[in-house]
């Protein structure tokens, strides 16, 4: 499916869209219409055994994710996304900033609350962008 921005996702990113909730599906979708910079979706639903390799690899800090099932559902309610300029991907930081614009904008069309990695604190984790539910 082209998008308003001419970008499409791979069967890749749509493969790792498996297992996301629904609502964060769309705000993907629709940030990606949104955004200036073109991205892949890397990684969406993560297992546990996942979530422990990652923090083994020093790749995450926590072995709560919000990749992993949670709020007694089946999805996952965070995706990770990867910067593509010029056909390769890209980890500089003003390209996640731009992307976060699109997902920030898409969530706030859709009625829905995210949070961006690159927002936090002590771990900025430009890829990253998790949906929250109403109680939290």
């Amino acid at each position: 499916m082209t998008t308003k921005s001419g970008f499409i996702f791979s069967k890749r990113s749509l493969n790792n869209l498996y297992g996301v909730h629904p609502e964060l599906i769309r705000i993907t979708y629709r940030a990606l219409e949104l955004s200036e910079v073109d991205f892949a979706v890397t990684e969406g639903l993560r297992t546990n055994a996942r979530q422990r390799e990652l923090v083994e690899q020093g790749k995450s800090q926590t072995y709560k994710s919000y990749h992993i099932p949670r709020f007694g559902d089946d999805y996952g309610r965070a995706v990770d996304v990867a910067a593509y300029v010029g056909g390769k991907i890209s980890w500089e930081w003003e390209y996640y900033e731009k992307i976060a614009k699109a997902f920030k904008q898409a969530a706030d069309e859709l009625g829905y609350a995210i949070v961006w990695g690159g927002d936090w604190e002590s771990l900025k984790d430009g890829p990253h962008f998790q949906l929250m539910r109403g109680d939290e």
